[in-house]
């Protein structure tokens, strides 16, 4: 009976942010502007709707016992020649709940705050929508019962992401920065889909609780053999790297600052920054599997915490010294995963974003504050220096200064060898597709018959 309960609320709790994007998108579709109150009735529906059905669904679990509920929609298409197949299925346990009512409480919290920032800005309907999008891929990735399941969530949130960062249109920065983070999306979905179709190959499915092994989660040995689980685990690590900005992709992650202040508050302090982790949560049982595996995870941790710590202290801007301190606490719990922990960095990832979207929704008016307590004392406020700062020798500190200030010259890099040849490729192939549309829409001359000669008509007119 609790089984039937939890999957009618489940179905629920995935169907509330797809109502809404399918509203929105709509109302977009047909030209129809929604006026503010309209749009901010239905965010707020169907967030409410999902948090209460989500904090349900975990209070039906912990009262009847249960550790995991399967949601299995079937096959929506399938090779069986190729094992291939996109297999829907949700599954309910330990990890996958709490992360939902994560994303649904900060998801709301963050619209309520959007719909007042945002307030008349012309772009408002289509934030929302964009918002929409992104809150739909977050619950199904927090609810993925297959590995392709969580990639469309995953696709659903990086699509939303990118646009998100390119949101004021009438401006070339934020376009541009929009691309690049697409373009650093790509490679980690590359590697992540890379992933999906050797397990397809290895185990003839993508069914996250046969991967994990009998059990429910954290329990289970993964039902990949040991001699592959080191390259399935390498492509997932570095999709998670590429979402989370983990070092070598960290240079994206100031760019994505240009966009508004609720989505670098959801996305880059709270949640899509942590989709990386979870992504090495929910596949934990793969790192159990290679020692040289979680050796390169916790040592990829470490250095993106010791680079986002380094790099936070020197920015000029508060919202890029936030996003760096959040790829700090990102890159703990990153070690803390490859250690062997599993609820101490879930425990981590839903502290950490509460605080972290508290800071960057609270840093506008902080700023106000700022300048009003400077103009009240008729200078500025002297800042402390950090208490272990006089640990290292001062010539040390200043060599590391220009590489922080630079940022590790990580963005440099991804320009000349990740970005600028992905951009050429495609650009490259933009060319060869309008030259080919070119040719068969230009117009064909045809020729003409022989004008027959000219005769003088009964009145004497030249027909």
């Amino acid at each position: 009976m609790e089984t039937k309960v939890i999957e009618t609320i489940g179905t629920i709790v995935l169907a509330a942010p797809f109502l809404l994007l399918v509203v929105l998108g709509i109302a977009g579709l047909l030209g129809r502007t929604l006026a503010e109150r309209t749009v901010a009735t239905c965010t707020q529906t169907a967030v409410v709707v999902g948090l209460l059905g989500s904090i349900a669904i975990l209070a039906f679990m912990l009262i009847s016992g249960q550790r995991h509920v399967p949601v299995d929609l079937g096959d929506w298409f399938s090779i069986p020649e190729q094992h291939l197949h996109f297999h829907m299925k949700f599954l309910f346990d330990r990890l996958s709940v709490p992360f939902a009512i994560l994303t649904f409480f900060l998801c709301g919290t963050v619209g309520a705050f959007g719909i007042r920032y945002l307030h008349r800005e012309p772009g408002f309907g289509r934030f929302f929508f964009l918002y929409a999008m992104f809150l739909l891929g977050m619950a199904m990735s927090a609810l993925a019962g297959t590995i392709e399941t969580l990639f469309f969530g995953w696709e659903l949130v990086g699509l939303s992401s990118a646009l998100l960062v390119a949101f004021f249109q009438e401006r070339r920065a934020p376009v541009q920065n929009g691309l690049r983070v697409w373009g650093i999306y790509r490679v980690a979905d590359a590697a992540f889909l890379g992933a999906a179709l050797l397990l397809h190959h290895l185990t003839g499915a993508g069914d996250l609780e046969a991967l994990a092994g009998a059990g429910p989660w954290p329990q289970g040995a993964a039902a990949v053999p040991s001699a592959y689980a080191f390259a399935v685990g390498l492509l997932l690590l570095v999709a998670a790297a590429g979402k989370s900005a983990l070092v070598p992709f960290s240079g994206w992650l100031p760019r994505a600052m240009e966009g508004p202040t609720p989505s670098s508050a959801i996305f880059y302090g709270a949640l899509s920054v942590h989709l990386g982790a979870y992504l090495l949560l929910r596949c934990c049982s793969l790192l159990e599997q290679s020692l040289a595996l979680r050796v390169v995870t916790v040592a990829l941790g470490l250095t993106t915490a010791a680079f986002g710590a380094m790099t936070a202290r020197v920015q000029t801007d508060i919202k890029s010294t936030l996003a760096f301190a959040s790829l700090s606490q990102v890159g703990i719990i990153v070690a803390e995963i490859g250690i062997g922990l599993h609820y101490v960095p879930l425990v981590h990832i839903i502290g950490h974003a509460c605080v972290r979207t508290l800071q960057l929704v609270r840093a506008p008016s902080l700023l106000h504050d700022y300048h009003t307590m400077e103009n009240a004392v008729g200078g500025h406020l002297t800042q402390r220096e950090a208490r272990l700062g006089h640990l290292l020798p001062l010539e040390l500190r200043n060599r590391f200064y220009p590489l922080a200030l630079e940022r590790g010259h990580l963005d440099d890099l991804l320009d000349a060898y990740i970005l600028d040849p992905f951009i050429a490729f495609f650009s490259w192939l933009d060319s060869l597709e309008r030259r080919f549309s070119a040719f068969w829409n230009a117009p064909r001359v045809k020729s003409e018959p022989a004008s027959s000669p000219a005769f003088e008509s009964p009145k004497g007119q030249v027909s």
